[in-house]
């Protein structure tokens, strides 16, 4: 009955969304019938089970349920719910384990041995016979970083195994890899959802389709996929995690997720308690939840819980310093637009208070290496400033031109007002998102709105944007920043196993960074989610991950 009505709705949801306006009394007719047949099938049950149903919506598409393809938010959310790798991280972001129960790291950090646990199954399917299920072995964890590497499957994940040497299956439950270099980070990226188990027998299926049938080990299975409409994963009776009181995970019975591409429709489906929760802010809605100091606004302190915390991602403008423009390569412009606003003052009238003014650097709040000497708001310095470039240069009314996209234009239009009152006039360029981040890999605009968030928990994340090596298009440096003692320095931090030494020396980076000024670091974000009042166990990480295992819902 449950999959003759899942089918059955979506059938009915599809068609309505299709009706153009001249289909008006045709679509409540159908609308109509729907509600009968929920109500018919209702009445068939003892219990309202809605509790057992946690439902959100996604404003953007999935694009793969394949986890060598989880490079976007929405399907990194949906693969943390239907895979596993060899560890985790928790909410503090300390690595913790995952299929792997133990791991061990040779004296030169060059060699990973892990020690799989041996009660951990594939979700039931046909692909394993009669049997219908199989557990993981070491053998898996080889099949799935090959896959990885395959060129021929071209995974934007395989950049996470760059400094792998080797990696092998010893025997059913030992795994070990070899890494070229000393990375100390290595353990965080094999947190990320790329580095998922899957079973070599969906790809040797002829005509499996594991991007829309996904076979994991996660605590929810894949029941429906109904594109840009809906997608509904189910409980994983074999799931290995308990609770700390032995109770076997997860609580919930199911994950609906619609795809309302607008942000305000999802937040008012919200409000009208049809969804149990809401990621993030939105300028549609953001005053509508939140108090100007960024407090949770009267109307919904008894009905809604907000939970926020640090998120591992920094808003900046970023400078194209072998770019055309004269002004922006001369350092004391580009320090003086980084001291001429109040970036707390940005945060409290144009964010809600939900975020911190980046006045430490590029390294965001949670990450070792946080908390050096950036810049603070300074107008006479950078008035100064700009009076010397002036009349050094002869230059006395430098063309500067910023490159944002619509999202940030508020934020654009605030720096334009500030920079003015220092002598700097600044243009707005508006582009659609997917033209500026083109045009910011390639070169095309010298002054723009970027921002970073952080793939795995280490401040290298924030510091491979400004190594000489990593130049756009090929790499992360999209502002080509060029300087041999940061070079030297990020070089030193690859070879570092003292955390302590580590850190360190990523200060000395951030610091160079600060002084030359190719950026200018604006805010660093935060985290921030609504749910209904009966909702528990959701919480939140510096990486913005969703973790549904734990979560519970009261009638």
């Amino acid at each position: 009955m449950k999959s003759l009505w899942l089918k059955f709705s979506i059938l009915i949801e599809t068609q309505l969304r299709k009706l153009s306006s001249v289909h008006c009394k045709l679509s409540k007719l159908l609308a109509a019938f729907l509600c009968l047949f929920i109500i018919s099938c209702s009445k068939n049950k003892t219990d309202n089970r809605d509790h057992l149903v946690f439902r959100y919506n996604e404003n953007a598409a999935v694009n793969s349920l394949d986890p060598a393809f989880a490079k976007i938010r929405p399907s990194i959310w949906v693969a943390n719910q239907l895979f596993n790798g060899l560890v985790q991280l928790d909410d503090s972001l300390n690595i913790q384990p995952d299929i792997a129960k133990s791991w061990a790291i040779s004296p030169d950090g060059k060699t990973y041995t892990f020690s799989l646990r041996d009660d951990v199954r594939f979700h039931k399917s046909s692909l394993f016979g009669a049997d219908s299920t199989r557990t993981v072995k070491a053998a898996d964890f080889e099949y799935s970083f090959k896959r990885l590497l395959d060129e021929d499957i071209a995974s934007p994940g395989r950049w996470i195994l760059q400094n792998v040497d080797a990696f092998k299956a010893l025997n059913d439950t030992t795994f070990e890899i070899k890494l070229s270099k000393t990375f100390p980070a290595f353990l965080g990226l094999l947190t990320m959802k790329y580095a998922s188990v899957v079973p070599h027998e969906a790809f040797e299926k002829p005509g499996y389709d594991f991007r829309s049938n996904p076979v994991g080990t996660g605590p929810f299975r894949f029941k429906i996929w109904e594109e840009n409409v809906k997608l509904v994963l189910r409980k994983n009776p074999l799931y290995f995690e308990k609770d700390e009181n032995g109770v076997q995970l997860p609580y919930m019975e199911a994950v609906a997720i619609t795809f309302l591409p607008d942000k305000q429709s999802g937040f008012l489906q919200f409000v009208q308690g049809k969804l149990d929760f809401v990621s993030g802010l939105d300028p549609s809605y953001k005053d509508e939840i939140l108090t100007p100091k960024g407090e949770l606004a009267p109307k919904y302190r008894k009905s809604v819980t907000m939970i926020t915390g640090p998120y591992l991602n920094t808003e900046y403008m970023g400078f194209r310093l072998d770019g055309p423009d004269k002004a922006l390569k001369d350092k004391r412009i580009r320090q003086a637009l980084n001291y001429g606003f109040d970036r707390n003052k940005m945060i409290l009238f144009l964010r809600n208070n939900m975020g911190i003014g980046a006045v430490h650097g590029m390294i965001p709040a949670g990450l070792p290496g946080f908390g050096g000497k950036g810049y603070s708001y300074d107008p006479s310095k950078a008035k100064a400033l700009v009076a010397e470039y002036k009349k050094q240069s002869g230059d006395s009314n430098p063309r500067i031109q910023m490159s944002t996209s619509a999202s940030y234009l508020d934020i654009a239009e605030y720096l334009q007002r500030e920079w003015q009152k220092i002598g700097l006039n600044v243009e707005v360029d508006v582009n659609p998102p997917s033209t500026l981040t083109q045009s910011i890999s390639t070169g095309k605009v010298s002054f723009f709105k970027a921002s970073w968030i952080a793939d795995y928990p280490d401040a290298e994340n924030y510091l491979s944007l400004f190594y000489s090596k990593n130049f756009s298009p090929n790499g992360p440096n999209y502002t080509h920043f060029k300087n041999a003692e940061f070079d030297r320095l990020y070089e030193q931090a690859f070879l570092e196993t003292d955390n302590a030494k580590r850190e360190l020396l990523y200060k000395k980076m951030d610091a160079l960074v600060i002084q030359e000024a190719p950026v200018i670091p604006l805010f660093y974000d935060k985290a921030s989610r609504f749910t209904q009042s009966n909702v528990s166990g959701l919480g939140i990480n510096p990486l913005n991950l969703l973790v549904l295992k734990k979560v519970k819902k009261s009638k």
